[in-house]
């Protein structure tokens, strides 16, 4: 049997299209394999939403062509955003790669992969659930992907152009898929998709995320649902009544906010105010004093003044979010804003950057603080390391566990602990009895 190593750069939805292009190589005849030690092909899954992941993605694959060319592989197949935003191009660039396989072709994997021919096809209709799947993630954390492509057209963003517009899958076939990840032993799945608040607007009429929530509820077996990439203006009620009746719908949000100044989120194309944000975080902390928000924020975004920086500076000093990762602005071609006049210098951004950073270091030692002495679950990723509800997998923090005399953990266990310290993103904690 041949086989197969698999390298999937970017966020947890290009993962889970890896997993699909997985579960048809496998179906096909491919071994999947840890690395490439003793491969036969290689298949890189890319990403290219920044200037830094294509270089990622093109580094990647100069390196396995490498192994081709002295003999260590056969094949190497390139898949993914980076083939979706150079098409044919790529292929031009780097000869020596076998195959393309675009985003809205990932059953094609394996025909491409067999016949050396590229399969880069247009999106149409919903969004289809994978005939065939191979779990990449640990076996007890999954990820669902609800929906792909986006509509809302940010100015900074080649996701529409990338991935194409807004295609939900439907709730039947959705629980379904649910129920297959329950049943290979998934007891925390994250719902992911480009806007997950606007799943079922395309099938439905109408955003119907309480309706697709409440149906996963009804999955045997899983004791966490998480939600990720979660617009604010688009978290209803309905939403958030959901998550404060279900105990099973982790009290935690993934909301990219990118800014806060009225003038840079116009200039965005957001549809965000920071009134509307400052809103909707004192509604979710009235319904859920509890919730955890993790958020983005890109400084250096063309235009911005000190002052909208400042305004931005004084929002993280008091919001007091639990996560937050910091982007400096990437003028990428094909976006709106790559023609924006007032272009931030790059030692500004820098600067800039590294105000934010430290103002998050400074809320984080006061959230630490509240938490510490607290009694919470955690799932173990390993006999050693785990996460509260608080921690998304492979993004935010984990914690690490002492166990009870004679009573070892090990992953997927879910335990309840006493927090007994943290120091940034790392907390210890002691398990109960």
């Amino acid at each position: 049997m041949p086989k197969l190593f698999i390298v999937s750069l970017g966020c947890p939805k290009n993962l889970s299209d890896a997993e699909v292009m997985a579960g048809e190589l496998a179906a096909a005849g491919w071994e999947l394999v840890a690395d490439e030690e003793g491969a036969d092909a290689a298949l890189v899954n890319t990403c290219a939403f920044l200037g830094s992941a294509v270089a990622e993605s093109e580094g990647e694959i100069r390196r396995l062509l490498g192994l081709k060319a002295r003999g260590k592989l056969s094949k190497v197949i390139v898949s993914g955003c980076l083939v979706e935003r150079e098409r044919e191009g790529l292929l031009r660039r780097f000869p020596g790669l076998d195959a393309a396989v675009g985003v809205h072709a990932l059953a094609s994997a394996a025909k491409a992969i067999e016949e050396g021919r590229s399969y880069i096809l247009p999106a149409a209709g919903p969004l289809d659930s994978p005939r065939l799947k191979a779990r990449l993630t640990a076996p007890h954390s999954a990820y669902l992907k609800v929906a792909d492509g986006c509509d809302n057209r940010c100015a900074y963003c080649l996701i529409p152009s990338i991935r194409g517009g807004f295609r939900s899958k439907p709730v039947e076939a959705l629980a379904e898929e649910a129920r297959n990840l329950a049943a290979s032993g998934a007891v925390e799945i994250s719902l992911i998709a480009q806007d997950t608040t606007s799943y079922g607007a395309d099938l439905y009429g109408r955003p119907r995320l309480p309706w697709l929530l409440n149906t996963l509820l009804q999955t045997p077996g899983v004791k966490w649902w998480r939600l990720m990439y979660v617009y604010p203006e688009r978290l209803t009620k309905d939403v958030i009544e959901v998550m404060r009746g279900n105990k099973n719908v982790v009290r935690y949000l993934d909301m990219p906010l990118q800014h806060v100044s009225d003038r840079i989120l116009k200039r965005m194309n957001r549809s965000s105010t920071e009134k509307s944000i400052k809103d909707k975080i004192a509604e979710l902390k009235r319904a859920m004093p509890d919730i955890a928000i993790r958020t983005n924020f890109i400084v250096g975004f063309p235009g911005e003044t000190k002052e909208d920086f400042n305004r931005l500076l004084g929002f993280v000093k008091k919001a007091r979010l639990d996560s937050v990762g910091v982007f400096k602005y990437s003028r990428e071609p094909g976006t709106t804003a790559a023609g924006f006049p007032g272009q931030v210098p790059e030692e500004v951004k820098e600067e800039r950057a590294g105000a934010l950073i430290q103002a998050q270091s400074r809320v984080l030692d006061a959230v630490n603080l509240d938490l510490k002495g607290k009694k919470l679950d955690v799932l173990m990723d390993s006999p050693l390391f785990g996460r509260t509800y608080r921690d998304a997998p492979e993004i935010d923090g984990r914690v690490e566990v002492e166990a009870l005399p004679g009573r070892p953990l090990k992953a997927g266990d879910l335990v309840k602990v006493k927090i007994t310290g943290a120091v940034g993103y790392l907390r210890k904690a002691r398990a109960l009895p």
